[in-house]
This record gives C-alpha cells, sequence and structure tokens, in this order.
C-alpha cells in the first residue's frame, strides 16, 4: 500500500549571517501520522517549522505541504495548515471564546461559523467553563489547549506543533498528549518538535533526529533504541575525584561509549546483572566508593546523547513576517 507523504522536504537549507540554521535537511511526513522532529537547542527546528508553514523563505531546497508548494503557493499552504508556535498566541485581555471567534472571522468563516467552531473547541478541549473568562486568568496548560484550538478553527489537515508541551507540569502535558492522539485517530497529521525525549516516544509514529541543520538519524523509538543495543550500567560514585578512576575501571567492560554527568557514570554493557557485578568489585578493590547503581535498558535520552554528544548553540532570532496572511497564521 503506498502511503501518500503530506510534507516532503528536500535539501532545505537557510543562513542567518554565518549562522546555518538548516544544511540540507530531508523530511517526510505520511498522511495521519506524527512525525517528531528531535533536537538540540539551535539544532534548526523552528526554523524548519517556520519555513514548512510559510513564515520564512529558504535559501536553497524544496518543500511541498497538502500538495502545495511553500514558496510558490504559500497562501494555498496556509488555507491547508495549522500552526500552534512555542508559546501560546492567545490575547490574554479577550476571552477564550473570542479568542476562537476571532481567528474563526479571520479565517474568512463567517460569523455564525466562526461562532459554532468557537463552542463546539472549547468544549473539545475541556474549556467551556473557562470560555467565558479573560485569557490572563489561565493556567499554563489552558493556554497551550487554547492555543491549540486556535490551529484547528479552519480544520486544516496539516498540524505543525512546535515544542507544544514546553513548560507545563506533568499533568498538563498529559493532557495535551490525549489531546493529539486524538487528533491523529480522527485523520491529521502532525509535524511535532520537541526536546522531550519521553514526548517523542510516547506521541511519534517516527522520529527523525537533527542537529546543526541537517537529519543525522531517523526512524521508529524502537528502532533508535536498538541503534544503541545491549544495556546501560549506571555508577554514581561519593565524589567527583572518584569519577576518573571509576571511568578508567568500567572502561574495561564497555561495548560503546562511555558518557559522564557530574558523578553518574554511564556504560554501554552486554551480560547483564553479571556484567554489573564483576564492574562492583573492580570499583571496590580499587577503593571508589558508589553512592547508587542501576541496570536499565537503552532510552531515547541515550539515543539522543549519543548522536548529538554536544550542547547546540542558539538559533539566530527570526524576521518578523509583515505579510498579512503570515500574522494570521501566527495568531492562529
Amino acid at each position: 500500500m503506498t502511503t501518500t507523504a503530506a510534507i516532503v522536504a528536500r535539501g532545505l537549507s537557510k543562513a542567518f549571517g554565518d549562522v546555518h540554521a538548516l544544511d540540507g535537511l530531508d523530511l517526510t511526513v505520511p498522511e495521519a501520522t506524527v512525525v517528531a522532529l528531535l533536537g538540540p537547542n539551535g539544532a534548526g527546528k523552528t526554523t524548519a517549522i517556520s519555513i514548512l508553514t510559510t513564515l520564512l523563505s529558504p535559501d536553497a531546497g524544496t518543500a511541498t505541504v497538502a500538495g502545495a508548494d511553500v514558496v510558490a503557493e504559500p497562501a494555498e499552504v496556509r488555507r491547508r495548515i495549522g500552526l500552534s508556535g512555542q508559546y501560546a498566541a492567545v490575547d490574554e485581555y479577550l476571552t477564550g471564546y473570542e479568542n476562537l471567534e476571532l481567528i474563526g472571522r479571520l479565517y474568512h468563516l463567517g460569523a455564525k461559523r466562526s461562532r459554532a467552531r468557537a463552542t463546539e473547541l472549547l468544549q473539545r478541549f475541556s474549556l467551556t467553563e473557562a470560555g467565558s473568562r479573560p485569557v490572563g486568568t489561565y493556567s499554563g496548560g489552558m493556554r497551550r489547549r487554547l492555543d491549540l484550538a486556535g490551529a484547528l478553527v479552519a480544520a486544516p489537515p496539516v498540524l505543525f506543533l512546535d515544542e507544544p508541551t514546553t513548560g507545563l507540569d506533568p499533568h498538563s502535558r498529559n493532557e495535551l498528549w490525549d489531546v493529539i492522539r486524538d487528533l491523529v485517530v480522527q485523520g491529521s497529521t502532525l509535524l511535532l518538535t520537541t526536546q522531550y525525549m519521553e514526548e517523542a516516544d510516547q506521541l511519534a509514529d517516527d522520529i527523525v533526529v537533527i542537529d546543526r541543520g541537517q537529519q543525522i538519524a531517523h526512524g521508529t523509538a524502537d528502532e533508535l533504541k536498538k541503534q544503541l543495543g545491549g544495556e546501560r550500567m549506571e555508577v554514581c560514585v561519593d565524589a567527583d575525584a572518584s569519577v576518573a578512576d571509576a571511568r578508567r575501571i568500567l572502561a574495561d567492560f564497555t561495548t560503546g561509549e562511555i558518557h559522564v554527568q557530574e558523578r553518574r557514570v554511564t556504560v554501554p554493557i552486554v551480560g547483564g546483572a553479571r556484567t554489573l557485578t564483576h564492574a562492583l568489585r573492580s570499583l571496590d578493590t580499587d577503593g571508589v566508593q558508589v553512592q547508587d547503581v542501576g541496570l536499565r535498558k537503552p532510552t531515547l535520552d541515550d539515543v539522543f546523547l549519543t548522536l548529538t554528544g554536544h550542547v547546540a548553540e542558539r538559533e539566530a532570532p527570526h524576521p518578523t513576517p509583515i505579510d498579512p496572511d503570515q500574522r494570521v497564521l501566527q495568531e492562529a
């Protein structure tokens, strides 16, 4: 069975002065799926979203969204998408209902349809009781839900969610995850950017890891984890001075690269508990005091650290769009 791609990007490049935010990015998002664009700060995630939603023009490369070219047919692209950015783009002085009705008017849905969509979406996002209150009284999770509702006012087939749960508490994050899952079940296509490994693991049908503006890995969460193989032994020592000794000793047991974070040493191994026992004996023989020890399977955090291996620089600031249609899209 052939799956139609809702988003296709080939060789996307974008530079801000000497900073190359995107450097030949390729991306394919099949219809009715969630693809997570995963990467550290400055990897190019937001730049990619800005180009695909027509807020920025690429320096090179091509992209189509829902069959429309982002450069040649930007107005058509904007008619077919919804966007929820990193920060909730809602008016604090208007009520939740008024925000959604206003977005409907900006999309030229007409007064009756705009009011109906506002009522419908408030109910869908469990905001009916809060719908008559000014948004300035909303919690962070409520604002994010309202912002996502705004992206759905025109019922677009493709949605872009740029780090939608950043700053939310665990309860609000889980609520938003449930909303996103429901959207996919109903046939929406989502491109999701995130720095949270758990979020990508929970939501994404496919994960694209990017760094320095390029794709460096691609696959499902399980496929990416299997690339690392084996188990992870984590040893936390009692003093900073012991870290170097622990790393030296554990190097005899590792099957891959050792990672150190403060006093915690993470070592890829095979052999499970047997290898762990031998390693602890060696540490004890050399007088290295261990505070905590654990054995676990690879996670997306391990994939992320192994693939990127550094803290990326912040992306250059994006110019503010001046096209009225683009402004409507940002607000929606």
